[in-house]
């Protein structure tokens, strides 16, 4: 690390002995980034891999079809499983009772937490992984939101549709999920895979990216393409499935480079806020081990624009400032890579 860089990680990390309090709360009000970045990296096409599109397609009337999942003895409609507020639950047995907000929301104001992010909150490569969060940390996200302080950095972005229900959920329920999710150990759901050429995919329902039925492939480049190892399963909503993450050969161990080291100055060793093994470090900075590249990735470029700038959002902006898209497909893909 560089003098110029530690002199900017100790002005505004939380975890720095020599902040003091009143300059850590004046970095947290900051209402603008802190660290532009510089006009050689700066960008303002955001990839679509990190920002999933998606399509609506026309629903089809529901024939009271009741639906299964091998494993399970639930049954659920079409109604049930994509035009209700609530959340299906396939295997109930897998995780604690969940708060009302997680599996049924509240009609006419918020559709349930599950909906996007699944019953056992691991969410998609659209959403965001909720699975052991810190409380602490969950709510200061809705708190974010609420106070306009969380956007998405394109139009599209999924985080859009978060802001309304951060807004519209009280006080106590949100607590309840937060405890809710925080009580479920974060578990691996993507399986990563080097590789040069990917399948080529289009997008589909759910902001799902599906493998074209042709079988064609193409060179993959300054990407990471996340597909559903089973497309079934996941238009279920079946939190068991998980997804399957192509990423570019080299890519984890250039990404290692970066986040333990920061690469001589150019980024701070990740493990200085988000712990040893990047499984986090108390309610300012979460765990990052295992969750989706798409997902975290997103992060790096809504800090790196500016359209993230909540609580303790000015210690993460000197450390994308300087990021390149290859390192951000570098650095997401060492995460994805390590154990929750």
């Amino acid at each position: 690390m560089n003098a110029r860089s530690l002199l900017s990680f100790c002005a505004i990390s939380a975890s720095c002995l020599l902040v003091t309090s009143k300059q850590l709360s004046h970095a947290q009000r900051a209402t603008k980034p802190a660290n532009d970045p510089p006009a050689t990296v700066a960008t303002t096409n955001y990839p679509d891999w990190a920002y999933p599109k998606g399509v609506h397609e026309a629903q089809k009337p529901d024939d009271g079809e009741l639906f299964h999942i091998p494993g399970s003895k639930q049954s659920y409609t079409d109604t049930q499983i994509n035009r209700s507020t609530s959340t299906v639950d396939w295997f109930p047995d897998q995780h604690p009772v969940p708060p009302a907000a997680v599996i049924e929301g509240k009609k006419g104001a918020y559709n349930a937490c599950g909906q996007c992010h699944l019953i056992d909150g691991r969410g998609k490569p659209d959403t965001a992984d909720l699975q052991g969060l810190p409380v602490g940390y969950f709510l200061q996200q809705l708190a974010d939101m609420n106070d306009d302080k969380r956007n998405g950095s394109v139009p599209h972005a999924t985080l859009k549709d978060m802001i309304p229900i951060a807004k519209a959920i009280d006080a106590a329920d949100a607590k309840l999920a937060a405890e809710y999710f925080h009580s479920i150990p974060a578990a691996r759901t993507t399986r990563i895979v080097e590789t040069d050429t990917v399948p080529v995919t289009r997008p589909g329902p759910h902001n799902v990216q599906l493998v074209d039925a042709n079988g064609a492939k193409e060179p993959i480049g300054t990407r990471i393409i996340e597909v559903p190892e089973d497309v079934k399963r996941t238009f279920l909503r079946d939190a068991t499935s998980g997804f399957v993450a192509y990423v570019p050969k080299g890519s984890i161990k250039r990404g290692e480079l970066l986040a333990v080291t920061g690469s001589s100055g150019k980024t701070l060793p990740c493990a200085f806020c988000h712990g040893d093994g990047l499984k986090g470090k108390g309610d300012l900075f979460p765990p990052l081990a295992g969750r989706s590249p798409a997902a975290t990735a997103r992060q790096l470029y809504d800090f790196k624009s500016g359209t993230r700038d909540g609580r303790n959002a000015a210690a993460m902006k000197p450390v994308v400032a300087n990021l390149t898209d290859q390192d951000i497909v570098d650095l997401t893909a060492y995460i994805v890579s390590l154990q929750p």
